[in-house]
C-alpha cells in the first residue's frame, strides 16, 4: 500500500479548513490502495515524530499558513531536522546538494494567508526541491477568508495526490 504523508501545521480555523478539504479529497472512496497520514508538523518538535515518517512516505502534502513571509515555524523544524536525513545534501557554499533517494516523489502544498503567500510558498519550494520532490498538482493558496473555491481547491489537491499514488 502506498503512504500519502501530510504534515500540516494548522493554528487557525481557516487553514483547519483546508486541512479537512484535502483530507477528504484524499480519502475519496475512489481511491484504493493509500493511505492517508495526516500527522501535526509539531510531532517532529516533540519528538515523536522523525525522518522515519518521511522516508516511509511514498508523495506527501503540506499544509501551513504564512507568518510573517514564510512557511510556519513548526513546518520549518520539520525540514530543519530532517532534510539531511531524507536525502537532502548541502555543498560547502551552503547550497543544495544533489537530491537523495526521494528524487521525483509527488508533493503537494497549501498555503493560508492573510495578505500574501508568496514567501511561503516560495520557500516550501525551495526545500522539497532541493530534495528532488516534484509538484503533484498546483499549489492551493488561500487569501483571506477561506472560500468555498478554496475548500474545493484543498480538496481537489488531496485526491489529486493520493490518486497519483494509487498501485
Amino acid at each position: 500500500m502506498k503512504r500519502l504523508l501530510v504534515i500540516h501545521h494548522a493554528p487557525t480555523d481557516g487553514v483547519r479548513q483546508l486541512l479537512d478539504a484535502a483530507l477528504e479529497g484524499a480519502n475519496d472512496p475512489a481511491i484504493d490502495g493509500v493511505e492517508v497520514d495526516p500527522v501535526p508538523a509539531l510531532a517532529w518538535a516533540q519528538g515523536s515524530q522523525d525522518e522515519t515518517a518521511i522516508l516511509r512516505a511514498d508523495g506527501y502534502l503540506f499544509l501551513s499558513p504564512a507568518n510573517f513571509g514564510y512557511m510556519s515555524g513548526a513546518l520549518k523544524h520539520v525540514f530543519d531536522s530532517t532534510f539531511l536525513k531524507i536525502g537532502g545534501s548541502l555543498q560547502a557554499d551552503g547550497n543544495a546538494g544533489d537530491a537523495g533517494p526521494g528524487l521525483r516523489r509527488p508533493y503537494g502544498l497549501i498555503v493560508h494567508g492573510r495578505y500574501d503567500t508568496t514567501g511561503a510558498v516560495r520557500s516550501v519550494e525551495g526545500i522539497v526541491g532541493a530534495l528532488g520532490w516534484q509538484p503533484g498538482a498546483e499549489t492551493v493558496e488561500a487569501l483571506g477568508d477561506v472560500t468555498a473555491h478554496h475548500l474545493a481547491s484543498a480538496r481537489e489537491l488531496g485526491a489529486t495526490l493520493a490518486a497519483l499514488l494509487m498501485e
